[in-house]
């Protein structure tokens, strides 16, 4: 069978909407990517596509420049390969004649260090939102539960007011690959919450909203949703006024709050589940915390030998 890519494409991105039931902005970047083959190298057929033409586009990827740097960052070149080795794995599943997947080699990438903030810094952030209005009651309540929870910030933006018990300090969210895991909250962030939650003035929906803006009617209320991008300037903003020199974005909370339960004796495993990561290897990043604690482990658990 001779197929296109552009046609094959379009069959593939339905396959993860409909039977891999994907979240749609993994659809999207995964389009976003698989185009860009296209982009280099026109409508081929899906035969067509040899380690020849994938050595060609590397190239072609790995000069080109984005708004903000004159190259594409090794990771993100990664994304697209592994965009297309899923397509052909789905090609060899519907007997579409293609290379195998396996043909395709991700870049070696640096293993990047992870930013976090430690207790003294935490409190700094915490104390540069206004609490005695309610935009910086809502910023505290956030900054509270990012830490609290581990929530990636666009896990955030998506919850209801209804999706969050804070009597039982806990709920239920759905994260990367539509798998669903448990958030706890610590009593200062359910504390900061209910006080926010308490001056709202509002019904909609949303859990957290935005003061400012042009509002639409819509009657689900998701036209006064804070969106990913108002709460990354939020913190950002909150850590230049702390005197935060370093990178912090909402992401710098996740790795806070997985730093911390490390530190306090928490099991990667257990690390693993909290923060929705499907391999431990993700987890790993944080060897910057379990590495010291392997010598303390040598030292409490690996056997003396007895002196005659």
């Amino acid at each position: 069978m001779v197929m296109l890519f552009s046609k094959a494409l379009t069959d593939y991105l339905e396959y993860l909407e409909i039977e891999q039931n994907r979240a749609q902005k993994t659809i999207a970047n995964y389009d976003h990517y698989l185009t860009r083959l296209v982009d280099f190298a026109g409508d081929v057929k899906v035969g067509e596509i040899d380690t020849e033409l994938i050595r060609k586009w590397r190239l072609w990827l790995n000069r080109l420049g984005t708004n903000v740097s004159d190259e594409l960052q090794k990771s993100t070149q990664n994304y697209h390969l592994i965009a297309l080795r899923s397509f052909l794995r789905w090609c060899a599943k519907r007997n579409i004649p293609a290379l195998t997947a396996d043909k395709i080699e991700l870049a070696h990438t640096k293993r990047k260090q992870v930013t976090f903030l430690n207790p003294e810094e935490l409190e700094r952030l915490f104390a540069q939102t206004d609490t005695n209005k309610l935009p910086g009651l809502r910023d505290r309540a956030i900054l509270e539960l990012l830490f609290s929870s581990g929530l990636r910030v666009s896990e955030l933006v998506g919850l209801d007011r209804d999706h969050i018990n804070l009597k039982r300090r806990e709920f239920m969210v759905r994260g990367k690959g539509q798998k669903d895991r448990p958030i706890f909250v610590s009593e200062a962030a359910a504390e900061w919450l209910q006080n926010y939650l308490d001056e709202r003035q509002d019904t909609t929906r949303p859990l957290f909203v935005r003061y400012s803006g042009s509002k639409k009617v819509d009657l689900s209320g998701n036209y006064h949703r804070l969106t990913a991008r108002s709460i990354q300037r939020m913190v950002g903003r909150c850590a230049r006024l702390a005197g935060i020199t370093k990178h912090v974005s909402p992401h710098t909370l996740r790795h806070s709050f997985a730093t911390d339960l490390l530190m306090n004796g928490a099991d990667l495993r257990s690390v693993q589940a909290l923060l929705g990561h499907s391999n431990i290897a993700t987890t790993q990043i944080y060897t910057h915390v379990t590495d010291p604690h392997l010598k303390a482990v040598h030292k409490r658990f690996h056997r003396k030998v007895v002196k005659g």
